[in-house]
This record gives structure tokens, C-alpha cells and sequence, in this order.
């Protein structure tokens, strides 16, 4: 295990994050490598469930706030993000065209390493790229068709989630509190 993901185990467990924040936080991590596709799908099944979207933007956001040497959390979220609207719940889409300034603000990412690499110059990318998208409605809508039928023949499901079905079971922040079934019996909860 890395001394970073260690860190990052830590700063989960002091901040009482929940799974899908700690899902897009391992997924926009400073690490130099890049979030596995099985993780990007699990993210993107969790924008479903509207308690797990609110999660999942809410890191989104904080990461795209992000500057200097954190700019591979700026480069990862767009990254997730361009994989979400395409690949998540069309909500996504929906709260980046209303953001869409923060997105643009993006294309003027500054930022120089110790060897004098521009490290800024993806994120600038990316963020002209995510724009384009959210402002063409006609290929945003071919893109998640595109998604849509790779995730079909990947997964080999027919029956992949779409807007307005219903979302997966999400736990949501683990408060200690009991449940509805577990007070008063599984009969009062139905």
C-alpha cells in the first residue's frame, strides 16, 4: 500500500466520508496513474440514486477547485466527468450545463512542475473538450447511446440502468442510527 492511499484511508476515516465519496475520491487521486474502468462504472451506477449523486458531485466539484500540485485532481475529475455524462445518469449532464462556468474556467489551468512541464496543458484540454460536449446536445446524445451499447456488450447485460429507473440500494453516511425495519419490524416500513 502507498504512504498517499494510506493518507487518503485516513483523511476517509477522520472526515466520515461514505462509500461514493470515497469511490470518487480514490477515482480523482493524486496518484499518477489513472482509476480502473470497473471503478468509473461503479461511480456511474451510483449517480442513479439521488442521495449518491449529491455525494458524488459534491467531491466532483471540490476537486475541479483544486490548484497547483493537486492539478491531477482537477485532470481526474474532468476525466470522471466526461465519463458520467456520457456513462451516468443524464442528471449529470444536466448539473454541468448549469455549472458549465466552472468547466470553462478550466481552460486557463496554469501550472508548471519542478521540471518546468506544463502539467496545466490536459486540464486546459479536457476542460475545452467537456464544454463542447455540454453544448452540443445532438452528440452528447450519441455519445451516451455509444456508451450505453459498449457497456452492454461489456458487461453483457441488455438491461443497463437508465434515467428514471430504479437506482441501486445505497447505504448513504453510516450514522449508527437503527433502521425503520429494525425498530419496528419489516411490516411498519412497507
Amino acid at each position: 500500500m502507498t504512504t498517499s492511499s494510506l493518507r487518503r484511508q485516513m483523511k476517509n476515516i477522520v472526515n466520515n466520508y461514505t462509500d461514493a465519496e470515497i469511490k470518487v475520491r480514490e477515482a480523482t487521486s493524486n496518484d499518477p496513474w489513472g482509476p480502473p474502468s470497473s471503478l468509473l462504472m461503479e461511480i456511474a451506477d451510483l449517480t442513479f440514486n439521488v442521495v449518491a449523486f449529491t455525494e458524488v458531485m459534491g467531491i466532483i466539484w471540490k476537486r475541479l477547485n483544486d490548484h497547483g500540485k493537486n492539478w491531477r485532481h482537477v485532470y481526474k475529475a474532468l476525466t470522471l466527468l466526461d465519463y458520467l455524462i456520457k456513462s451516468g445518469s443524464e442528471r449529470v449532464s444536466q448539473q454541468c450545463k448549469e455549472n458549465i462556468y466552472a468547466i470553462q474556467t478550466l481552460r486557463d489551468f496554469q501550472y508548471i512542475d519542478r521540471e518546468g512541464q506544463d502539467q496545466g496543458m490536459g486540464v486546459r484540454e479536457k476542460s475545452k473538450q467537456l464544454v463542447a460536449l455540454l453544448r452540443d446536445d445532438e452528440r452528447l446524445k450519441q455519445e451516451r447511446s455509444q456508451a450505453h451499447k459498449t457497456r452492454e456488450r461489456v458487461t453483457g447485460t441488455s438491461s443497463a440502468m437508465s434515467y428514471g429507473s430504479l437506482p441501486p440500494p445505497y447505504p448513504g453516511r453510516q450514522t449508527g442510527q437503527p433502521s425503520v425495519e429494525a425498530l419496528y419490524g419489516e411490516e411498519h416500513s412497507r
